[in-house]
């Protein structure tokens, strides 16, 4: 009889697509906009959710779950509150891993770099076109930060909303962004009897991208 928390018999198989060297790009920003292109099409509600995983100073991990907000070679960029967990061990420890995982089609990126704050002009714009709610909600919490209760939130929400019945709120300027500066991609393909696929992408000094094959 299995015991209670016991997922030892809990698994599925993964029959994904092979994922072979000449499918790749020489270069993996490339190669992840295309598996993105994807995720959008099968699933666009979750396609840009990431688990970012930071470290402090004292090395101690933590990972939750952001949404990517742009990307490009110059690397991958998400908003948050400065004074976040995240935010402090950033500080801290400027150095991050990102995780995409797109359930069906039995796929993930992992993208590993240095972190850096993006420009408050950047921070501006991309506040100015969240949803009012949104805008509302990163006003009125410093995130992470203990509270008496969810109605002390909403009275400082409201109070907000009466001071700017415009909704010309302000962006918070401790909220803003941070873009991670990738140097190593890994991409995996599930495959049967888990003999997955993977292929990590690894920059070197002169500026270019080695890609090794990894065993599962």
């Amino acid at each position: 009889m299995k015991e209670k928390g016991d997922l030892s018999a809990t698994r599925r198989e993964y029959i994904g697509d092979s994922l072979r060297r000449t499918d790749l790009t020489d270069n993996p920003v490339t190669q992840f906009s295309r598996w993105m292109d994807v995720a959008l099409r099968y699933s666009p509600d979750d396609a840009s959710s990431m688990v970012l995983a930071t470290a402090d100073a004292d090395g101690m991990p933590a990972a939750r779950i952001v949404l990517l907000k742009h990307f490009s070679e110059e690397g991958f960029a998400w908003y948050t509150d400065y004074r976040s967990d995240k935010g402090r061990q950033l500080r801290e420890n400027p150095q991050a891993e990102l995780l995409f995982y797109w359930y069906g089609l039995e796929r993930q990126v992992r993208i590993r770099g240095q972190v850096v704050e993006l420009s408050d002009e950047m921070a501006d714009e991309y506040f100015q076109q969240r949803p009012l709610g949104s805008r509302l909600s990163a006003a009125a919490s410093s995130q992470s930060h203990p509270i008496g209760s969810r109605g002390e939130l909403e009275t400082t929400v409201k109070r907000l909303q009466e001071c700017y019945p415009d909704g010309e709120v302000p962006r918070p300027s401790l909220w803003g962004g941070y873009q991670l500066i990738p140097e190593r991609f890994e991409f995996w393909q599930g495959r049967e009897n888990r003999l997955h696929d993977r292929f990590r992408y690894s920059l070197q000094k002169n500026g270019e991208w080695s890609v090794e094959r990894l065993q599962p």
